[in-house]
């Protein structure tokens, strides 16, 4: 099937469940899939429709999503569609249909990046783009075509005020897949008067603080130290009546169910730009998120990779891939535009490593809801 036109509401009847697990594939380092292989689903390249590589990197890691592929695949992104902004929901839905039911080996992302351009026409132009950006505006376009809203309020009771979730007035799969809270605490250096503020985010940019070598535990260590805000950037005190020296903490208060890092690769430091290259080694399994957790929200401390996209190249130019795991057969898989080949657990760790996302659970295979 492919990704030329709409497929009507009605093509959602009954339920059909992917095929079963299949056997797993052996362990060789590299190769092409096969065109008399058969085809699982969830594995298909994409066209490069003229320096689209970065939205294809894109589309892959979130077509890797089992529950947001299972949303889009039942039907039930229909019922939340906005009738003013689905267009961009619904091209979604017919590219991840393309991806995970069609036949073909590779598909074309046209009519996705088709009614993506027509609201940001700065991503229809034939130029290289920023994936973090991009990843940026589709979870929001994607949010504001099926967001519920609902009556703002925040937790009370025994639950310290430093770790209270602000429950959000909008709700949708995108904020309850990918949304997640910060609490920073923020205390004056001179009265020790402390404030809390409470941040949403969708992506944490962490900063590499290595040019060389590093953990994506170091990262996160260096987000979440304790700050000082001195010189032109104190912070006024209600208590001081005047700008102090402030001493700031961030915290994670709600974390999602999957968490998605950006490493700042890209440094501009006034006209001087340059790509740091370091090596950031990130696990596979096991990522551990308890020290930068609210101590009572710590119910999903440890976070498994689910994708990864790769940056090649400088700022003024380079090459997206992606780096997947299939939840049908368990294996990951290398998405290079069109060409796609599995890849060992061992491959899946590299130094070009731009975004990463973490899933808190495991994936199931997901369900879908097509006509008999």
């Amino acid at each position: 099937m492919a990704s030329e036109r709409p497929c009507p509401a009605d093509d959602f009847s009954i339920y059909y469940v992917l095929a079963e697990c299949t056997d797993h594939y052996d362990s060789s380092p590299v190769k092409e899939v096969e065109e008399n292989q058969p085809h699982s689903q969830g594995v298909t390249g994409l066209r490069n429709l003229g320096n689209t590589c970065y939205m294809n990197a894109i589309l892959q890691c979130l077509c890797s999503i089992s529950p947001l592929v299972e949303y889009f695949l039942s039907g039930k992104y229909i019922t939340a569609l906005q009738k003013d902004c689905s267009e961009v929901a619904t091209a979604f839905a017919y590219v991840m249909t393309d991806m995970w039911l069609g036949d073909s080996e590779c598909v074309s992302p046209e009519i996705f990046r088709s009614a993506f351009g027509n609201l940001y026409p700065a991503f229809m132009k034939k130029t290289q783009q920023d994936a973090q950006e991009f990843l940026i505006y589709v979870l929001n376009e994607l949010h504001e075509s099926l967001k519920k809203c609902h009556r703002k309020s925040y937790e009370k009771g025994s639950i310290p005020r430093c770790c209270r979730k602000t429950i959000a007035n909008e709700v949708s799969i995108i904020t309850q897949l990918f949304e997640g809270q910060l609490n920073y605490s923020i205390m004056c250096l001179k009265c020790e008067n402390c404030t809390y503020k409470n941040e949403v985010f969708t992506i944490l940019c962490l900063p590499i603080p290595s040019d060389y070598e590093c953990s994506l535990q170091d990262c996160l260590q260096c987000f979440f130290q304790q700050d000082t805000l001195t010189w032109h950037n104190q912070i006024h005190c209600s208590f001081c009546e005047t700008k102090q020296e402030t001493a700031v903490r961030a915290s994670i208060s709600k974390a999602p169910k999957v968490i998605i890092f950006h490493l700042k690769r890209f440094d501009i430091l006034g006209t001087m730009k340059r790509k740091l290259r370091t090596d950031i080694h990130y696990p596979l399994t096991n990522l551990d998120l308890s020290p930068y957790i609210c101590p009572v929200f710590r119910k999903h401390p440890k976070y498994n990779l689910c994708a990864v996209v790769n940056h090649f190249g400088d700022l003024d130019g380079g090459h997206y891939t992606a780096f997947c795991k299939n939840s049908v057969t368990q294996a990951w898989y290398s998405f290079d535009d069109t060409r796609v080949s599995e890849i060992p657990d061992t491959s899946v760790q590299t130094a070009t490593a731009y975004l990463l996302f973490y899933s808190c659970q495991p994936f199931s295979i997901p369900i879908k809801k097509c006509k008999s």
